[in-house]
């Protein structure tokens, strides 16, 4: 098992990648994430669950926005969850996250997910350690359990420097149409960087029973590219077929 040492991970593109020849093959494979997921919604017979995870301003939206922008809205839902509200806290912490698991046919976007109970309780030492280590082993097994049943999981932790979030934050700031983004938890997360490192790099290696596709995010054209590739990748090594005809409408009609 890949050992993951945050700070040897880089955060921009690969060199020798040309941004428009890139951004094309990214066109190409949003169209075949299309066909894919028309064929994933009519065999229904799995399930998808798409997690992203990454730093305050690490581009969830943005990658969920560019990368989903092309599939049946039918077939896909999203669900982004925030700091959890009073109903939410009167029940576990996987309460929230049970009701939103996919059904066959569906694919099921987390913008954050259940990784927020391992982050937050830690960086702000809301829970003791032993209780926060149970929740890496439940996770583990939680996942190992979807799978078995029926829901393949993808798990990206978008990756960037602090000096890009940085950038973004102070865009945050000056741009009206991005301002509404801006949060407390953006400076906190920017102020406490190596300790949310820290948490991060345990939840790649000690979370890894499904592996993590960790991806560069400081370039979002690259960002998008990748994600795109693991997604239609994942989809095609489920090797989906239209499903045969309805056997009794058959009959039916020849009668």
């Amino acid at each position: 098992m890949k050992k993951w040492k945050i700070n040897e991970i880089r955060t921009t593109a690969p060199n020798n990648l040309k941004k428009k020849k890139t951004q094309n093959k990214f066109l190409a494979l949003q169209l075949d994430i299309f066909n894919l997921q028309h064929l994933f919604y009519a065999t229904h017979s799995q399930s998808l669950l798409i997690i992203f995870q990454g730093i305050d301003a690490a581009g969830k939206d943005g990658v969920i926005g560019k990368v989903f922008n092309c599939v049946n809205p039918l077939g896909v839902h999203a669900n982004s969850f925030k700091v959890p509200c009073n109903i939410e806290l009167e029940h576990d912490y996987m309460w929230r996250i049970f009701q939103k698991l996919p059904e066959k046919g569906m694919i099921q976007i987390f913008n954050r997910s259940y990784y927020e109970d391992i982050i937050v309780p830690t960086i702000q030492k809301s829970l003791p350690k032993s209780k926060v280590d149970k929740r890496y082993d439940f996770i583990n097994a939680f996942e190992e359990h979807l799978e078995e049943n029926g829901t393949a999981i993808i798990k990206f932790y978008l990756h960037i420097s602090p000096e890009e979030q940085k950038k973004r934050i102070e865009e945050r700031l000056k741009d009206p149409l991005k301002m509404w983004k801006y949060s407390n938890e953006d400076k906190q997360s920017s102020e406490r960087w190596n300790d949310y490192m820290v948490v991060y790099e345990n939840i790649l290696n000690r979370c890894n029973k499904v592996p993590w596709a960790v991806i560069p995010s400081d370039d979002k054209w690259y960002r998008d590219y990748r994600v795109a590739s693991v997604i239609k990748e994942k989809l095609t090594s489920m090797r989906l077929r239209l499903p045969v005809r309805n056997t009794v409408l058959q009959n039916n009609k020849s009668t």
